[in-house]
């Protein structure tokens, strides 16, 4: 025969916590998710962290191709989904594309995680 072993019952205040102390506004929410679908593919994902290892936090568009494997074109679109969701910046060296880590955009990312 099996011993049966009562647990003790688990109160919804220690159970789930919320990741914020308030809901947030609609707006709020539709900004909070073009965050995540810019960074909803691996790519994406992969760019931000090569450009925020990098020294200063920037990097040279010639320099991400390569760690992709994706043609410069290809790249450069991801970069500039990148850039419309606040996450990067491009300056114009002569022919080139620099391409730097916004300051708070990584610190806005985890805000909006509840951090």
């Amino acid at each position: 025969m099996t011993d049966v072993i009562e647990l003790p019952a688990i109160q919804p205040e220690t159970c789930c916590t919320s990741m914020t102390s308030a809901p947030i506004t609609p707006e709020e929410a539709a900004a909070t998710a073009s965050l995540f679908k810019a960074l909803g593919d691996p790519t994406r994902v992969l760019l931000v962290s090569i450009v925020a290892a990098a020294e200063g936090r920037e990097a040279c568009v010639c320099d991400l191709t390569e760690p992709t494997g994706l043609s410069q074109p290809t790249v450069s679109h991801h970069l500039k989904i990148l850039m419309d969701a606040g996450f990067l910046s491009r300056t114009r060296r002569g022919s080139w594309a620099y391409y730097a880590l916004v300051p708070g955009s990584l610190e806005r990312l985890a805000a909006a995680l509840g951090e």
